[in-house]
């Protein structure tokens, strides 16, 4: 077999192994085991704890952890069984901000490419992202509906995804790319390009605002997400911009209240952010610009903050020059913000906003390595997995996928990888799946087994 067939058999593997499960159960009672996993002599990180357990077995039944234990657990016929070699049982990993369609392509290539293959591009980078070790993201923002149907009806692998659908702005506000030519707005007239396609959606009034959230909501939203300030990529709203007024902030807050869920808003800000606040907004995105009187603020009223550790300009040197400059101001903010995380223990998630760079989503993984500057190993690593799950919940009567996520615990998701070493003690095992995570397993399911015969 020659690299490039290789290549191509590789690549398939996970297709493969997604068909042959709907197949299995397609064909009628399946043996009583058949959905069984037993791993036996790893060593787990569950999640929330500082060290590593004593070597463990652990049992999976359907798509739940059943048991844990220090002793021998029989296996039975049918069961598979994984031995670890005392290798690290984890938690899948989670990103709180992801933007699935949003990946492997350009602003403009969005904007003009037939939205089947937007989504067939989402497709392959859905398959790469689980097999980076993440099983579950937030999308926050964008047309993810049908690719989230799509996984979660086995079609394709990839990991669980809680979409916000499309994200809600004002005229001129972050996640507005309408041209110029499209202005006057008209009540009632045709939809901009952005609109149509469901990765923006324009709300200049609570009426408005609750109509586009209401929207949302039909279409499967988990959470709401509004810009309640400018943005690094915005064409027109500069980063100091505040944008919404309280009153529409409010009206989506009340919609997902009715809806048994909650609103996060784009901001960074201590303007964007109190007025979210106060409005009763539950989740900051970003906030890489607010001041100590706004972190209390936060850790007071037990809000979450979902942060990216912005390190370096990234991917935002192929922005214009001004855009660059806003993103060198939240890059200098970063290293305050976690400062106030540790000082007043704010609820914080992780995640990378990564978008427009298939390159930088190669590195998904090196942003918990990253939280290491302010965080230990143990630390970086629950927020996440642990921290990020208990945020997931927060969806409540719209959470896809009900049950315990980013921990390994009796009863929980069965969402978990094997690690070749001990990320404890070297974090930098996470920022190379392809070799470091040799199981991957998304709701009870084996994606993929890379554990030495």
């Amino acid at each position: 077999m020659n690299s490039i067939s290789r290549k191509i058999f590789v690549a398939t593997l996970p297709l493969v192994a997604v068909a042959l499960a709907s197949a299995a159960r397609a064909q009628g009672s399946p043996p009583a085991n058949a959905g069984a996993t037993l791993f036996q002599n790893v060593r787990i990180f569950d999640g929330k704890g500082a060290s590593l357990s004593a070597p463990s077995n652990v049992l999976i039944k359907g798509n739940l952890i059943e048991r844990i234990s220090t002793t021998p657990i029989d296996a039975e016929p049918g069961m598979t069984v994984i031995g670890g070699g005392g290798r690290t049982l984890m938690p899948g990993l989670i990103d709180m901000h992801w933007h699935a369609m949003m990946v492997r392509a350009t602003a403009a290539q969005l904007l003009s490419n037939d939205i089947g293959y937007s989504t067939l591009a989402a497709g392959a980078e859905a398959t790469a992202t689980l097999m980076r070790g993440f099983t579950s993201v937030r999308d926050m923002g964008g047309p993810v509906f049908a690719l989230k149907r799509a996984i979660d009806d086995d079609l394709l692998p990839g990991p669980r995804i809680y979409p916000s659908g499309a994200v809600i702005t004002i005229s001129g506000g972050h996640g507005d790319f309408r041209e110029l030519s499209d202005l006057p707005r008209t009540t009632g007239g045709t939809l901009s390009r952005v609109e149509q396609l469901g990765a923006s959606a324009i709300a200049d009034s609570p009426d408005e605002v609750r109509k586009r959230a209401r929207e949302q909501l039909m279409q499967g939203a988990s959470q709401i997400k509004l810009t309640a300030g400018g943005g690094v990529a915005s064409p027109f709203s500069p980063l100091e911009v505040t944008t919404f007024t309280e009153a529409e902030l409010r009206a989506a807050v009340e919609v997902a209240t009715d809806w048994g869920t909650y609103v996060a808003t784009h901001a960074y800000t201590p303007s964007a952010i109190q007025r979210s606040i106060a409005a009763g907004v539950k989740v900051i995105e970003h906030g890489h610009l607010m001041d100590e009187a706004t972190a209390r603020l936060i850790a007071e009223k037990g809000i979450w903050l979902s942060m990216q550790p912005f390190i370096d300009l990234g991917g935002a040197k192929v922005l214009p020059a001004a855009q660059q400059r806003q993103m060198m101001q939240v890059v200098r903010g970063t290293d305050a913000v976690y400062g106030y995380v540790k000082k007043y223990k704010i609820k914080t998630a992780f995640g990378t906003d990564i978008i427009f760079s298939s390159a930088l989503a190669e590195r998904q993984g090196q942003g918990i390595v990253d939280l290491t500057r302010w965080f230990t190993p143990a630390e970086a690593l629950a927020m996440a997995t642990s921290a990020n799950g208990e945020l997931l919940a927060l969806s409540d009567l719209r959470n896809p996928y009900p049950g315990k996520l980013g921990v390994v615990e009796q009863g929980a998701l069965a969402d978990l990888l094997i690690v070749d070493g001990n990320p404890l003690e070297n974090i930098n095992l996470i920022a190379d799946p392809a070799n470091k995570f040799l199981i991957i397993m998304k709701d009870g399911i084996v994606y993929k087994n890379a554990i030495p015969k």
